[in-house]
């Protein structure tokens, strides 16, 4: 009998997607469903590959069973040949019909059912790990119908058919009974070590699936790619009553910067991590120099088969894990390995004991930080403990019970825990330990434990006769050199300008500061420059966003460090005093004095020196050029034979025959070189250069190896300049000091900018992508450093460096006045570079918008966009291809184009309120949206004028400053956008000086007037993507009906941040270019941090089309965009919003002056000068005409193009070519194909914002609570409601205080209706923006970001009734508590962590001990602190007042703010104030530390110390003045 099939198919989109990726089959013999897996770009791929084999292979029930290998193999073949499809997959269900039988073939979860007698029967078995449980009796059916891993599958066809390892558990046991577990222990460590090398060097197909997790006595690790409640239903043996452990380590992973994998699941082998270890690069190359040196007696010849120690392609955390267990295998105890990785800030802690100090000094000399925002858990078995990064960013919280446990996690509430049962709650501190000791059974505080480190050896004697400050060298006065050419020549060989020289190095010498420019950049970049540029430019500044946060290195000084060390380095396996043979330097920019001492001191036999000349031969040009570089390495190579251990690499005696080499390129081709052949650790490279003279050009060389640097040319200019009377007021002495200075703190703030708090962890550790050159240049000169559109070699350097040559020593003679250049790279200057806004285009736009003129508008845009002839931009090297002409009407119109506008970030206090105001009534008028800016709004412009016109800016901007970010501020956005980062500095914060805060600025800031306003580099609540995905709930409780809007700055790696924004469920993400203008920013960050806009929004369109998540976010793009020809280029490379700033000024009126940070401006744009504001001219109209000519220039290339929308714009990059003819010597070299990639996916995926994100707003326990509130909120009734909370109820008070500020705007309602009562412990940010009329209480703890952002509203934590703690011995709630409160009320009966109260501008609190930096940044409000306090208290503390209690006298020790008084308690209206605070607290909380200071009152006020900034009384004092004056 032979049957056939009866088919009917069916595929359903279901409620989510737009496409599907099944792939189906259906004939009478042979019937298929493949489902692609879904999240992969290439799922709908997968799938067809397996229909498409089963419809070629003739099938019979043999090959049925192959067939399945067949298919995975053509999606491995597929993957490899199309990278960008790795990771795509498909489940695959058949059914195959021979004679009268059935074969099925099954891999995944895609069922099979038979239906009979009415009955569904499934057929198939799902591979999962559900099905798996439920089959081991483990689970019911039911609870694994809601289980949240139901869909984790372990089988599907994608090039390895199974997503789960092969995992098998051995045991080895001791080779002798009497063997010693430490010997045994190092057996297995080298046994594994061999192994795995092994497999690294074999040729196995799956030689990267290879792991053993651990192999000790003492620790097992369980992981995988599982959630933790998932852990003992996937591993038995944690089902089985007879494994017992006195200790567990859990880590839940989040991956930031690699992929998941089962082997990068944490915990490691002996520790776990959460956070970025931002000095990885330097770690790890410095960790390779070191092998070299590496002996050990234990090991004996095995020594070498344990090395690489660290296996490539890690992640951070398991590359510093490799470390750990090294230094482990020295003999070193676990807790003085973590305190020689992750050391406390004691460079600058005068509190720290000699003894301390001396370890940590000791081993800085052998061992670099490895730094970075971490909190790091760790075991061997014996102890468990953590320690957190020296600047405290990350939480570690931690609970004792009465009953004999221990638990530490980065919340509190994470296991739930009886009041009655709590012995303690405390916090990790920052750089301190929490360590419990297992075999005692104790707990060991941070100083017993270091203490007892520190004395294990002499440290302090070791230093003392070993370590030698070169400020302790006695000078000798020394020769000058003789026989250099004349500085004028010198000036000009290495390419310095008027503007080098009157900007930059003039500026630092007279003030000490790095100069200050504005408005961005709009010139060239290096690449792309007629003029010959230096190597430098060639770079630019990796920074941190999002992932990890930039540090402020001025407020927060008291953590970094620029000292550095020269000598050589030693054996790790021996602690011998040898390792602190060094020589040690302050600020590693030195003069020639310095640099005398150095190499003439003979007093020690230990510093050998030997100077090296960075020169060649310009008349043998590129071959001379490489064949220098090649001797200059084996020279260095040779001195360190000869046993030299200083090498000093100097370009002195340039002149006609000889030419400089670059600096960069000779310090980076040495240090890469000397690493290679197994040299570096044993010397330290100083250099002797005429070229540094900005601060990136310090960065550059230390960041590539070097460890000293003499400027020595900036030096005589210096000197120069003070004989001809250009710079008075100052000694040759005090100016290279001051030069110096400025130097180091420029270094400090580019360090700080990604992370790093120390030049010794920043040293070596190429934190720079390149930027035009190419990949054999970079590979050969600059190692591991990235470089993306490929560019110019070491020929076209050469060529550079021939153009200055020539400019110096060429028979033409140039008058003297004439010898160097102009410059004109930060301001346009005739005959200087090219700047895009010049005085023509300037004046053509200007005379387009004011007249409403298309033609002239025309011309303008004609002059920005002929860029391909002049090199401008990236994006002037494309050309639009493959023309699809449609008619023009047939495009959307202009009126529905300009709803994707917006007008840049720019804060009333940076430009005048007629410019911001016009702004924002342009785009009201045309759907558009402007932005406040970061310095709030004045909630009268929420309502619209009697002309009809709206002055409200539909884009609300959240930054670190939270300036006037009030609950009722953010529910009148249409958009709120989170600042991460300013193209023109990112990783930067700013400053408005008190004079420029005038009343109606601190009115819109929330500040108070004449009161200096502080933006700090970091958000202090966003340490990490978690962070950020909770700002981003926050803002969205705060407004519903808001988008969220995320802004990066371009860089590499952008893209992956911009996937992990979408999956923190951001709506927007803004891709800024590097160029983007600014009111005022340092010049080093306004040309060297952040890339054009073009490669960072390809980059992000990629990763987020290829990570399935593109319609799920909007993608937004700005810097310098002009003309409708850029909008279209950043259109067909992803973006489908843009924002223009510049432009959009320059049609009001500006023009291009650059002086916005002085506040000058002649046309009213950029000033607060009231006489200067009455000189703004411009219109609404004229923003509204610029943004209509761009929409229709925009229109025209679209109907060209062949589009009728935007949408189907976005993204086609098929429609951009590289233009074909470029003549220019450099540009030549640039490969654009990276950008123009377009990943490939299935047919029908969107590349644009389809789908809004899932926010889950409505799970949150306020809309049980505003059920109940009805008569509260709606008719003002007072009223009590009582709830139970859990730490992950989160922005409890966001959501209620949105109604109430929807309701009744700022003013809120009455004070106390309604009061809610909470019992639990409360999750992240409770009472972020908790407005007034609310009084919430927590009986219980929490975590951390309390009150941001707090609006009005009274927040109370109390300690739970049943407890026994004494509260302000007690940690009651997390880090940053009250960040950018404005207004309201907090009491809290007991102690907070770290950075309380930061940017409080008007809130009152009463706490009972904090920890360090308190209080930073605040500008208003009253806090009392009832207990002991940390270390930088006060911190750009510019106002409000503060009142300690110091019954220790310990206070002023530790707040060395010098801008702060410390005043005694004795007015009466202080004395009344501070009473009367304590009494609320003690009504509030119960505190019974209140209690006693009160009813021992005369006694304990003597004890408080008031806190009373000089900047804050003065304006007081100033506004008191003026205010009388009025009267009169």
């Amino acid at each position: 009998m032979s049957l056939a099939f009866k088919v009917f198919a069916l595929s359903d989109l279901g409620l989510v997607r737009e496409g599907n990726e099944d792939s189906g089959l259906i004939s009478s013999k042979l019937v298929a469903v493949a489902d692609g897996m879904g999240g992969h770009a290439g799922g709908e791929v997968a799938s067809t590959i397996a229909i498409t084999a089963l419809t070629a292979k003739q099938i019979n029930e043999d090959s049925l069973l192959t067939v399945a290998k067949e298919i995975d193999l053509a999606i491995l073949d597929r993957s490899n040949s199309q990278p960008e499809l790795a990771g795509m997959g498909t489940t695959l269900t058949a059914l195959h019909l021979t004679g009268d039988a059935v074969g099925l073939l099954h891999v995944g979860d895609t069922r099979c059912y038979a239906f009979a007698g009415g009955k569904l029967n499934q057929l198939s078995n799902d591979h999962t790990v559900m099905q798996e449980l439920i089959d081991q009796g483990r689970l019911s059916v039911e609870e694994a119908t809601s289980h949240p891993q139901k869909s984790l599958i372990t089988k599907a066809l994608m090039g390895n058919p199974e997503t789960e390892p092969f995992i098998q558990q051995l045991f080895v046991a001791k080779g002798a009974d009497d063997q010693k577990d430490t010997a045994f222990n190092l057996q297995l460590y080298v046994a594994r070590k061999k192994a795995e090398h092994e497999i690294i060097h074999s040729k196995l197909s799956q030689l990267g699936f290879f792991y053993i997790p651990s192999l000790s006595t003492k620790i097992i690790i369980f992981k995988g790619l599982l959630m933790p409640e998932d852990i003992s239903l996937y591993y038995k043996d944690l089902q089985d009553s007879r494994v017992v452990t006195r200790l567990a380590l859990v880590h839940q992973r989040f991956s930031t910067n690699t992929f998941p994998t089962w082997d990068l699941a944490q915990p490691f082998r002996y520790m776990c991590h959460n956070g970025e270890i931002n000095t990885l690069r330097g770690n790890l190359a410095r960790m390779r120099s070191r092998e070299e040196l590496m002996k050990s007696d234990l090991f004996g010849p095995d020594i070498k088969a344990i090395l690489p120690i660290v296996l490539p392609g890690k992640s951070d955390s398991a590359s510093m894990d490799m470390v750990v267990e090294l230094l482990l295998m020295t003999g070193r105890s676990l807790p003085e390995v973590m305190m020689i990785l992750v050391p406390e800030a004691w460079e600058k802690n005068d509190q720290m004991s000699s003894t301390k100090r001396a370890f940590y000094e000791f081993h800085s000399c052998m061992m670099e930080p490895w730094d970075g925002p971490a909190s790091i858990p760790f075991t061997d078995g014996n102890y468990i403990g953590a320690v957190l990064d020296r600047n405290g960013l990350r939480p570690s919280r931690y609970s004792v019970t009465k009953d004999g446990y221990v638990i530490m996690s980065s919340e509190t509430g994470v296991v739930d825990i009886a009041p009655e049962n709590v012995a303690m709650h405390g916090r990790l501190e920052p750089g301190k330990m929490f360590l419990v000791n297992m075999e005692e059974g104790r707990i060991v505080n941070d100083e017993e434990i270091k203490e007892s480190i520190a004395q294990k050896y002499p440290y302090s004697q070791w230093v003392a006769e070993n370590l030698v400050h070169l400020r302790d060298i006695p000078y000798n006065d020394c020769p000058l050199f003789i026989g250099e050419s004349s500085l004028e020549k010198r000036k000009s060989v290495f390419g310095y300008t008027l503007e080098d020289i009157n900007s930059i190095v003039g500026p630092m010498g007279k003030s000490g500061y790095e100069p200050i420019g504005s408005m961005g950049t709009d010139t060239p970049i290096a690449v792309l420059s007629d003029r010959p540029q230096l190597l430098y430019n060639y770079f630019k500044q990796l920074f941190a966003q999002v992932t990890n946060p930039p540090l402020d290195g001025i407020r927060e000084e008291m953590i970094t460090d620029i000292s550095l060390t020269l000598g050589s380095d030693f054996n790790l396996f021996e602690v011998d005093p040898a390792h602190c043979r060094k020589l040690k330097i302050q600020n590693p920019v030195i003069s020639k004095e310095d640099l005398d001492k150095i190499k003439n001191y003979g007093e020690r036999p230990h510093f050998q020196v030997a100077n090296l000349s960075m020169r060649y031969p310009i008349a043998q040009g590129h071959n001379g050029l490489e064949n220098a570089l090649a001797q200059l390495l084996n020279d260095a190579e040779q001195a360190v034979d000869s046993g030299k251990n200083i090498i000093i690499l100097s370009d002195r005696y340039t002149n006609a025959e000889y030419a400089p080499i670059p600096a960069l390129l000779a310090t980076s081709y040495v240090n890469s070189g000397l690493q290679v052949r197994g040299k570096r650790s044993q010397l330290s490279l100083i250099v002797e250069s005429a070229e540094p003279r900005e601060v990136h050009h310090f960065a550059l060389l230390f960041g590539y190896g070097a460890s000293a640097i003499n400027p020595y040319l900036v030096n005589e200019i210096i000197s120069e300049q003070i004989e001809n009377g250009e710079l008075t007021g100052i000694t040759f002495e005090a100016a290279i000091e001051n030069y110096n200075k400025a130097v180091g703190k420029g270094i400090l703030k580019v360090m700080n900018k990604i992370g790093i708090s120390t030049l010794n962890s920043y040293r070596g550790s190429q934190l720079f992508e390149c930027i035009g050159l190419n990949t054999k240049t970079v590979d050969t000169y600059f190692p591991r450093t990235t470089t993306r559109i490929q560019g110019i070699g070491l020929y076209e350097i050469e060529k550079e460096i021939a153009k200055r040559h020539q400019n110096a020593f060429g028979t033409q003679e140039i008058s003297a006045s004439l010898d160097l250049e102009i410059g004109g790279e930060y301001r346009w200057r005739r005959d200087g570079e090219k700047h895009q806004f010049n005085p023509i285009t300037v004046a053509k736009l200007q005379k387009a918008v004011r007249n409403n003129e298309p033609n002239t508008y025309k011309e303008y845009a004609q002059l920005i966009n002929e860029q391909s002839k002049h090199l401008m931009t990236i994006r002037g090297l494309f050309e639009f291809s493959n023309f699809d002409p449609i008619p023009l009407e047939e495009v959307e119109p202009w009126t529905e184009i300009v709803k994707r506008f917006k007008t840049g970030a720019m804060s009333y206090g940076s430009i005048s309120k007629e410019a911001h105001e016009n702004l924002a009534i342009a785009m009201n008028r045309i759907g558009g949206k402007s932005n406040s800016g970061e310095g709030g709004e004045d909630p009268e412009r929420f309502y619209k004028t009697p002309e009809g016109d709206w002055k409200n800016s539909a884009i609300k901007q959240v930054a670190s400053g939270r300036f006037g970010v009030t609950s009722n501020y953010l529910t009148n956005a249409a958009e709120i956008q989170i600042k991460m980062a300013q193209g023109a500095k990112p990783g930067e914060g700013g400053q408005l000086p008190g004079p420029k805060v005038n009343p109606e600025i601190a009115k819109t800031r929330n500040s108070t007037p004449y009161v200096g306003l502080i933006s700090p580099p970091p958000h202090h609540d966003i340490y990490s993507i978690e962070d950020l995905s909770q700002l981003i709930y926050d803002l969205k409780s705060a407004n519903r009906e808001a988008r969220i809007n995320v802004k990066l700055v371009s860089e590499v790696g952008v893209g992956t941040v911009a996937a992990g924004v979408a999956k923190a469920k951001a709506d927007v993400v803004l891709i800024s270019g590097y160029d983007g203008g600014t009111g005022a920013s340092p010049l080093t960050s306004l040309k060297h941090a952040g890339l054009p806009w073009e490669l960072g929004v390809a980059e992000a369109q990629q990763t987020l089309v290829m990570n399935d998540l593109r319609n799920r976010i909007v993608l937004e793009c700005d810097g310098q965009l002009k003309t409708g020809r850029d909008v279209a280029i950043a259109c067909l490379l992803g973006a489908e919003e843009f924002g223009f700033a510049t432009a959009p000024l320059v049609a009001s009126g500006c023009i291009m002056m650059r002086v916005c940070h002085l506040n000058t401006c002649p046309v009213g744009v950029a000033t607060q000068n009231p006489e200067l504001r009455k000189k703004f001219k411009g219109q609404p109209e004229h923003v509204v005409n610029f943004m209509y000519f761009v929409a229709e220039e925009l229109r025209e290339i679209m109907a060209q193009l062949g589009f009728r929308t935007i949408n189907e714009m976005v993204g086609q990059v098929q429609k951009l070519d590289r233009k074909k003819v470029i003549s220019h010597y450099k540009a030549a070299g640039i490969d654009l194909s990276p950008m123009l990639h377009q990943v490939k996916v299935p047919h029908g995926t969107k590349v644009y914002n389809t789908q809004k994100q899932k926010h889950h707003i409505e799970e949150s326990i306020e809309f049980s609570i505003i059920e109940k509130a009805h008569p509260a909120l709606y008719r003002k009734e007072k009223m009590s409601l009582d709830f139970p909370i859990k730490n992950t109820d989160r922005a409890v008070g966001a959501i209620i205080s949105n109604e109430i500020s929807k309701n009744y705007g700022a003013q809120g309602l009455p004070d106390h209706t309604l009061k809610i009562n909470f019992t639990g412990a409360a999750g992240q940010s409770f009472g972020a923006f908790a407005t007034k009329g609310l009084t919430m209480v927590v009986n219980g703890t929490t975590n951390d970001y309390l009150g941001k952002g707090l609006s009005g509203a009274k927040l109370i934590v109390r300690i739970p009734e049943g407890s026994t703690l004494r509260p302000d011995q007690n940690v009651i709630t997390g880090n940053v508590a009250l960040y950018g409160a404005t207004s309201g009320e907090a009491y809290i009966n007991g102690k907070a962590g770290e950075r309380f109260c930061v940017r409080n501008s008007g809130a009152t609190a009463v706490v009972e001990g904090i920890g360090d930096h308190g209080l930073e940044y605040m500008t208003g409000g009253v806090a009392v602190i009832l207990g002991a306090v940390g270390r930088n208290f006060g911190a750009g503390m510019s106002g409000g007042i503060a009142y300690v209690y110091d019954p220790n006298n310990t206070f002023k020790g530790l707040c060395k703010e010098p801008g702060l008084n410390l005043w005694d308690v004795d007015q009466a209206e202080d004395k009344a104030q501070l009473k009367s605070l304590i009494e609320q607290h003690y009504n509030a909380t119960h505190s019974p530390l209140a209690q006693e200071i009160l009813e021992a009152w005369e006694k304990e006020l003597p004890k408080f110390i008031k806190v009373y900034p000089e900047e804050y009384r003065l304006a007081l004092k100033r506004i008191e003045e003026e205010t009388a004056a009025t009267q009169v």
